[in-house]
């Protein structure tokens, strides 16, 4: 039977890729912005920053670099984590931001159960099209060629049906749409992993799970993504094949407005296994980039069901201005109680 050995969770936001002293120029997008989330509403910039207290002082460039730095050693500490785990798979569950999955069809919950995945650099054009600050963050999410990742596809059949008999409709993808690049790409939420955690020459295997985070009218609450990754862990667990199995956590924790509170109840919750807290968040303090908590309540899911517990988390809030703009950056490690 499969084993579930080990999980992580990471951010993959643009300022973990781009290096402080260029954090200010998502900051422009953020200044111009008439759709800042924060707990429920809605703000201008300067709505926002009227509202809550002054962060200039967490934009001093040497808080900014040390956040930096942290991330990057907390980022080298996953990848030595999961390679020592000696994983034969990684389940990765993140969201796609309609790279992929457009208003044609776009699922709840998917798991792509191909062969293998094609992973695509980006062209000039499509870099030069990207708003202020994120072409180079982008270039973090991808090769500088055309990569053929492999993933485990009945492995992947297996999940799907299995979470189809415990009652979930979970879309079935055996071929990636051309999506929004044309290159019928990986989304960069799953290239951010082999590129900054595996590394780009991994050639373990994957099986892409997708979460509908961000878009109405059809992102599932947290206790149906708790559900979800529950029924997920123990389908890993009848899996017939012999594999040692590690699941990732791909995006988060709050962005594009950071909301430390809510960030730091979070992690704790999943130290603690509160399910109870993990379960009862609700839609409106999910929106935005904070949506991808979704992500990690999957694998909080699998994480109970296959005797996984936190060992490690850390814990970086990223702002770029001084309304409280920016990403938190989590970094969580699950290790086997069994």
């Amino acid at each position: 039977m499969a084993t579930v050995v080990t999980a992580i969770g990471t951010s993959h936001g643009p300022q973990l890729k781009t290096p402080p002293a260029r954090w200010a120029e998502r900051g422009v997008a953020d200044r111009r912005s008439s759709a800042l989330e924060f707990r429920g509403r809605r703000y201008t910039f300067d709505e926002l920053r009227a509202a809550r207290p002054d962060f200039a002082a967490e934009c001093a460039p040497e808080v900014q670099e040390r956040r930096w730095d942290a991330s990057q050693a907390a980022m080298d500490r996953l990848g030595a984590h999961l390679a020592a785990a000696e994983v034969d798979v990684v389940v990765i569950v993140s969201s796609d931001h309609k790279e992929i999955y457009d208003d044609a069809l776009l699922p709840g919950f998917a798991v792509y159960w191909g062969d293998d995945v094609a992973h695509v650099p980006f062209t000039a054009e499509q870099l030069d099209a990207m708003q202020p600050g994120l072409a180079e963050a982008a270039l973090g999410d991808v090769p500088d060629r055309p990569i053929t990742r492999p993933c485990h596809p009945a492995l992947a059949r297996h999940l799907i049906e299995r979470a189809v008999d415990d009652g979930f409709d979970v879309a079935a993808s055996r071929a990636l749409p051309a999506g929004r690049y044309g290159n019928h790409g990986v989304p960069h939420g799953y290239g951010f992993v082999y590129q900054r955690i595996m590394g780009e020459s991994s050639a373990v295997p994957m099986v892409p799970v997708f979460v509908n985070t961000f878009y109405e009218p059809n992102p599932p609450s947290a206790r149906r993504c708790l559900q979800f990754g529950k029924a997920l862990g123990r389908a890993l667990v009848t899996f017939p094949g012999d594999l040692r199995v590690g699941v990732v956590a791909s995006g988060g924790l709050s962005h594009f407005v950071v909301d430390e509170e809510l960030d730091r109840a979070f992690l704790k919750a999943l130290e603690d296994g509160d399910e109870a807290f993990l379960a009862g968040l609700p839609a409106a303090q999910m929106r935005s980039g904070t949506s991808e908590l979704r992500n990690w309540i999957v694998v909080a899911g699998i994480a109970a069901e296959t005797g996984l517990r936190v060992a490690s988390a850390d814990y970086q809030p990223c702002y770029r201005t001084e309304a409280g703009t920016g990403n938190a950056m989590g970094f969580v490690t699950w290790e086997s109680t069994r």
